[in-house]
Order: structure tokens, then C-alpha cells, then sequence
């Protein structure tokens, strides 16, 4: 196996860097980024730098001087050909064909297609999904589900070791509501069909009577004291709650591929909110506001964050506090990130700023993303026209079986069933994950199952196509090892084929870095596009041997890449469609 220590991209920039620094041992280039990245046109080669030209300011000299003792800098990195000037001062680099070709060859014999572990010895808290016991995870759940667990994915691939906590909304005032109303509504036969179903519809009912009834509203705070206190009554109905809640939800995360290390609700941290208080009190960032207890953030310019209501009653903004309190020292990571709408963005920067002024060093994150809604338009909760996920994706399979069972009539209906499954859920994830997360994504069945243009079920059937063609080959030549023959870039389609395989490790890290899975995606598609075109211009099968077979090592390469970029995005790739 080989192991592959840096991308194309990390190799030119860390060159780079070592020769200004060489170059110009005296001057300041700290601040200077001498970062490589792919050219825009071909003409400018494979990579382009721009350094030359903020760095002709701190030395007061012409940029294409510096850039020129740069091109006349002698120890140079196998993979450069050759590198040129262009206009005010950029350097071009084009990468040695015979270079590319021993690197794809590398590749393909490595089980991490180049992708180096940047993450070793790094430990990162994912706090994502996160949904809310006794109501059933609707299509408002399925974004922060299906980023977080890309994010996951992305982050253990390279190399992190990552806690994946699901904070489930375990605690608060709505269990008031739902004990009093479980108490007096429930339809024990209905509570048998569908436990969440129906205490969905009990929650409900009983947030309608407390907005009319000031007794049942009374009522409903007195149960939820009753819980807070220990009732033996309320808490064994409360753990039912959360048990009928985690079958279901556990249902709709097996379909998604979802997993978690951790599911610490909110009431993990129940017994931790006074020593968070106690703190905030010793360090002087507290302090009364008309009976609530209060952070002023006021040097943030944020608003004062209450972290006690005037009733007594610990919030969120407590709980997040005693969360990161206690991930921090059960983990000890480097980050923790939340994965959440962005409605929420107020919040967490008043948690993190007072986590901060708490003493709190770790890195947090609020990786936040717009809501998703059907043409149609929004949906709410209350108003009883939300969508439940599992019927999403329950129509989602539905429609991707049509679609299958339209391609080819030779596959066994078992098969069929899972490929429509592999396919639906695929087509629901990458709708999501293929748009920037900060957007208002509008979902549309018509885009998701497309065979055409950036959707899942277009590069699953990019990669499917791709197993054909190998299998044509074994079947074919059946005493032949591609894998034994040296690639030959010899078409310009083939050369910038190989180059995009090899640029694969700066999307996943890229992706990885920015809390964007579209990076991946659209890398992905490229691809899959860029491999279209390399199928429909050069010849296969037919072609002269020793040629046939690098042309078949690419298309291998093309595969593992598609599938395992998908695969990182939380998406299966069947060998037939």
C-alpha cells in the first residue's frame, strides 16, 4: 500500500513557501500567502501563484523580478515541467506528464486514492441532528442530519478522531405540556400504532388548551415541577418518551446511514447548570436584571444573554454552557462544532462568547444553514403541515423504483428494491449536500432524481456505467491485469482526466476545512463530467493494447474516486441502475 503524505497542491505551496524564504532571508513574508492553486485557464498552466506580486510590495521591487527569481530558483519538485511569467507578475506551473502518470498509478493502489491524513492526532466534538423527543423528525430535520453527518464522515476519513454527539431536546417546559396532556389525552390504541404519532398529537392539543386555559396551563407547570423534582410517576413516563422517541429516530437514522457515538440530551446536564452558575457568579460575569440572572456582552456588541429566567428556571443558553464545559473536559478536543439552522446564530455567538470569557480556549464552531422548504413553501409545527421524514424518504424510494425499473428489466426485484432505496435516499442527501449550507435550499423532486446535470442519481449512474466498462474488460480479456500496465496520458483528455483525480485530496480536505460538502460535490460532478467526455472521444475496448488497459486504469480510478467521494457525502453507489 502506499502512502501518500501531501496533495499535489500542499507539495507546490510547501515548495513555494521554502523558495521565497530561500530567496529572501531577510524579509518579512509572514503575513504573505504563498498558497498554489489550480489556474483558471488552461493556458495558464496546471497551477497558478500570485505571491510574486504582494510580495513585490514588502521588498519594493517589480513583481516579475520576484517572479523571476523564483523560476531561476534551482531545487525544484519532481512534478514541475515547467513554470512561466504571466502578466503583472503571476507564475504558471505546468506539471510533468510522466510525473502525473506515476502518481495516478500510486493512486490506484492506495486504499485512500491520495488523500493524506491531515487530521492525526486531532479530536473534534460534532453536536448535529439534535431532534426534539415525543415528535416525529420532519423534513426541518433532515439538513442538520445529513451536513453533520457528511462533516463526520469527511473529518474521520482524514484522520480525525471524532465525537458525534446527538444533543437530544430531552428537557424543558414542553414536557409539562406532554405529561398533563399524556395524562388526560392519550388514545392508548393510537399510542400502540405510532407511540411518537401520537404524542405528537398530544403535545398539540395540549399547547392549543394551555393558550385557552389558564387552569390547564397551571396544571402543565405543575407537572413539569413534579418531574423536576424527582416524581417517580412523571419520570418513568418521561423515560418512555424518550424510549418510543429513540425507536423511531433510530429508524429514520438506519435508512440515512446515520450513527452517533453520543446521545446526551439535554437532561445529561441537568445536575451540572448550578456549578455553571456558581462559575459565572465567581468570575464576575453575572449578575441580576429584573429578577433574571444575566451575561452583558456589551464589549461582544452582542445583547446580555440570560442564563437564568426570574422564575429560577435554567434555559438553553445554561445547558450549551454546561455542555461545552463538559465536552471539553470528557474529550479534551480540539474543536466542537454545531451543526443548526440559522436561526440560532445569535445564540451561539453569546454562548461562545461567554464560553471564552468562562476561560474556555477549545475552538467552537457554529456551522449554520439556511432552511429547506418544498415549492410549495414553508411549513410550521404548530400550524400541523409539516412533512415527517420518514414519508419523505418513504416517497423518495417510491419514485427513484420507477426510475429503476424503467433502466433495466433484468434486474432482480430484490435488487431493484435496494438499488430504488440507495438511489432515493441518495437523491434526498445530495439535493442537500450539493447546496452551499448557508442557502435556502427548495426542494424538487424533478432536480433530485435527474439522470441529468448535478444530481445523485446522475453520479451513481456515471459510476455504474463505469463497473460496466470494467466488467467488459474482464469478460473480454479474461487472462489481462490492467492494474500490471503503466498509464499513458497520451490524448489531452486523458492528461486533464488524471489531473483532475489527483486534485481529488484538496476537495475532501477543502471540504473537510470549510464545513462545506458542496466543495466535494461539485469536485464529484466535474468529474463525472469530465469522465463523459473522456468516454465519448477516445476508444476503449477497441483500442491497441498496453493503451486499452491505461484507459481502463483511469476509468478504475474514476470509479473508486466517485465512489468513495460519495460514500463520504453519506451516499451508496450501486454496480447496476
Amino acid at each position: 500500500m502506499n502512502i501518500i503524505n501531501q496533495t499535489l497542491e500542499q507539495e507546490l505551496s510547501a515548495w513555494m513557501a521554502s523558495a521565497f524564504s530561500s530567496i529572501y532571508p531577510d524579509a518579512d513574508l509572514g503575513d504573505i500567502n504563498t498558497q498554489v492553486a489550480p489556474a483558471r485557464k488552461e493556458e495558464f498552466g496546471d497551477f497558478q501563484c500570485d505571491a510574486a506580486m504582494k510580495m513585490a510590495k514588502a521588498l519594493k521591487t517589480a513583481p516579475r523580478q520576484v517572479a523571476q527569481a523564483v523560476l531561476d530558483y534551482a531545487p525544484r519538485p519532481a512534478c514541475i515541467d515547467r513554470m512561466e511569467i504571466a502578466g503583472p507578475g503571476f507564475i504558471n506551473i505546468f506539471i510533468s506528464d510522466a510525473w502525473l502518470a506515476k502518481r495516478i498509478e500510486d493512486t490506484t493502489t492506495d486504499e485512500r486514492l491520495g488523500v493524506p491524513e491531515t487530521g492525526n492526532g486531532k479530536t473534534v466534538v460534532l453536536d448535529y441532528s439534535s431532534p426534539n423527543v415525543a415528535k416525529p423528525m420532519h423534513i426541518g430535520h433532515i439538513r442538520s442530519t445529513v451536513i453533520g453527518n457528511a462533516l463526520d464522515r469527511l473529518h474521520r476519513f482524514l484522520g480525525f478522531k471524532v465525537i458525534a454527539d446527538n444533543h437530544l431536546g430531552d428537557w424543558g417546559t414542553q414536557f409539562g405540556l406532554m405529561l398533563l396532556g399524556y395524562k388526560r389525552l392519550v388514545n392508548e390504541e393510537a399510542l400502540h400504532i405510532d407511540p411518537v404519532g401520537e404524542l405528537e398529537r398530544i403535545y398539540r392539543e395540549s399547547y392549543e388548551k394551555s393558550q385557552a386555559d389558564e387552569d390547564w396551563l397551571a396544571e402543565a407547570r405543575g407537572e413539569l415541577l413534579k418531574l423536576q423534582q424527582g416524581d417517580e410517576d412523571n419520570l418513568a413516563l418521561w423515560q418512555n418518551f424518550i424510549t418510543w422517541s429513540k425507536l423511531e429516530f433510530n429508524k429514520i437514522y438506519h435508512r440515512l446511514g446515520v450513527s452517533f457515538d453520543f446521545e446526551r440530551g439535554e437532561s445529561y446536564y441537568n445536575t451540572m447548570l448550578q456549578g455553571v452558575m456558581d462559575k459565572l457568579e465567581s468570575l464576575g460575569l453575572s449578575e441580576q436584571s429584573e429578577g433574571a440572572t444575566v451575561v452583558r456582552l456589551d464589549d461582544e456588541n452582542l445583547p446580555l444573554s440570560i442564563v437564568r429566567k426570574s422564575d429560577g428556571a435554567f434555559n438553553y443558553t445554561t445547558t450549551d454552557l454546561a455542555t461545552v464545559q463538559c465536552r471539553v473536559m470528557d474529550f479534551h478536543p480540539d474543536a466542537i462544532v454545531y451543526v443548526t439552522d440559522e436561526r440560532q446564530q445569535l445564540h451561539f455567538k453569546q454562548v461562545f462568547s461567554i464560553c471564552k470569557k468562562m476561560g474556555v480556549t477549545t475552538r467552537l464552531e457554529h456551522v449554520w444553514f439556511g432552511l429547506m422548504r418544498l415549492p410549495e413553501g414553508t411549513f410550521s409545527t404548530r400550524q400541523g403541515n409539516v412533512i415527517k421524514l420518514e414519508l419523505l424518504l418513504d416517497e423518495a424510494v417510491r419514485r427513484a423504483y420507477e426510475l429503476v425499473a424503467t433502466s433495466d428489466n433484468d434486474i432482480p426485484e430484490d435488487t431493484k428494491q435496494a438499488v430504488a432505496e440507495a438511489v432515493g435516499i441518495g437523491a434526498v442527501k445530495y439535493a442537500d449536500l450539493s447546496q452551499n449550507p448557508q442557502s435556502l435550499v427548495t426542494f424538487s423532486w424533478d432536480k433530485a432524481l435527474s439522470l441529468e446535470g448535478n444530481s445523485a442519481p446522475y453520479l451513481q449512474y456515471a459510476y455504474a456505467r463505469i463497473a460496466s466498462v470494467r466488467d467488459k474488460y474482464t469478460a473480454q480479456f479474461p487472462d489481462k491485469d490492467f492494474l500490471a500496465c503503466p498509464i499513458k496520458l497520451a490524448e489531452p483528455i486523458e492528461r486533464k482526466l488524471a489531473l483532475r483525480l489527483v486534485r481529488f485530496g484538496d476537495a475532501v480536505i477543502s471540504a473537510t476545512q470549510n464545513y462545506r460538502p458542496n466543495y466535494l460535490a461539485d469536485y464529484l460532478y466535474d468529474l463525472a463530467q469530465l469522465y463523459s467526455n473522456f468516454y465519448q472521444n477516445v476508444p476503449f475496448l477497441k483500442a491497441e493494447e498496453g493503451v486499452r488497459e491505461s484507459r481502463i486504469r483511469l476509468c478504475d480510478m474514476v470509479a473508486k474516486t466517485l465512489r468513495k467521494g460519495l460514500d463520504l457525502l453519506g451516499i451508496n453507489t450501486p454496480d447496476r441502475i
